[in-house]
């Protein structure tokens, strides 16, 4: 008898769980369960073996009710997990955002988070501090001896100005990091109409073929927008930055860009602090014997997306990175899916026209 079902599997000796769409055969009481298609697959040392066999009870078929990730199959994850975008390059899971932080605050902040083991660092052009993270990254790198590859530097431009001026802008992005080029660049938002969207994007790509950046995303964007680069029929962006977390979980966003093979990353997975009391967030730390932010953070995690966590405290950004030796159940996930207020944490153009 044969079964398709979406089903879990816990990998022994694999914290982290996926997944998959299987054909299960019932035979001699058990369960053979292979992959259909070929997923994409987070960096691990660890690999697992293909077809899986399990018992019965190892194998939970899931509601449309449950926690439901990216298509790929993921493994053990640990800070150096890396994923693989759209274009072939790849982005390390944990990032470290910058936002309201400058000057020495800033370069403090990204210096601690190299040092703690982070090798991901959100900035943007908007946040004033382009100088500070990319000084930060080249001194990290000269006194650690870490090549400036392992380090992935993102960020970000502030107006969709249009063609040249989107041009200057990259060019001056990169002159103030001083670094030999941007791993990942971003429009900020969709803001400016449908033609200055289009300039900007032309712009962007543009920079990429001249070597100036190497991945190129957007941030903020709405379904809309993402559709109206499918009906251009322009090359669509690797990644999509936006406000997500147990309390505005963008299903319609996040439907949008798994379907197109787009990563998330999500730039407030702490939800700025506002719901670290919520009873939900409290009971599971209390679980765990973790923070409330270390809940959110593996929640983030579990969910495929890319959590941007940020603190200018050097015990907070160690203890962000927590989050490896748990994991929350499936019931927990989409418990915490359900929390869903559309809780804006800061400010949501995703509805720009």
């Amino acid at each position: 008898m044969q079964l398709r079902a979406l089903a879990r599997l816990d990998f022994p000796g694999h914290p982290y769980c996926t997944l998959l769409n299987l054909v299960s055969t019932k035979h001699c009481g058990s369960v053979v369960a292979k992959t259909l298609g070929s997923p994409e697959v987070l960096s691990s040392t660890a690999k697992p073996r293909s077809p899986f066999v399990y018992s019965r009870t190892r194998l939970q078929c899931l509601s449309s009710r449950t926690y439901s990730p990216p298509d790929r199959t993921t493994m053990a994850l640990t800070l150096q997990s890396r994923m693989k975008l759209r274009d072939g390059n790849e982005i390390p899971v944990m990032g470290f955002g910058t936002y309201e932080m400058d000057g020495k605050e800033a370069y403090n902040a990204v210096k601690h988070a190299l040092e703690a083991g982070y090798r991901h660092i959100d900035s943007a052009e908007w946040y004033y501090n382009e100088r500070e993270c990319g000084q930060a990254i080249r001194d990290f790198c000269a006194a650690s001896g870490v090549p400036r590859s392992e380090v992935f530097f993102t960020t970000k431009l502030q107006n969709n100005s249009g063609y040249s001026a989107s041009k200057a802008t990259v060019a001056r992005s990169l002159q103030k990091c001083g670094l030999e080029y941007i791993d990942l660049y971003l429009m900020h938002s969709p803001i400016g109409g449908p033609q200055r969207r289009a300039e900007s994007w032309k712009a962007i790509l543009e920079a990429r073929k001249e070597g100036l950046v190497r991945s190129v995303g957007v941030s903020n964007f709405g379904v809309r927008h993402l559709q109206e680069m499918v009906d251009a029929g322009v090359e669509l962006p690797v990644l999509n930055q936006v406000d997500l977390h147990p309390f505005m979980t963008r299903s319609d966003i996040v439907v949008m860009c798994r379907k197109h093979g787009i990563a998330l990353e999500a730039w407030a997975p702490l939800v700025r602090g506002y719901r670290f009391k919520h009873p939900s967030i409290v009971g599971l730390a209390q679980k765990y014997g973790k923070e409330s932010a270390q809940i959110l953070l593996r929640y983030s995690l579990q969910k495929g997306y890319i959590p941007l966590p940020k603190s200018s405290s050097e015990h907070r950004i160690k203890s962000n990175l927590n989050v490896y030796d748990f994991e929350l159940t499936s019931e927990e996930v989409a418990h915490l899916d359900s929390l869903d207020e559309r809780l804006v944490t800061d400010w949501d153009p995703t509805d720009t026209p």
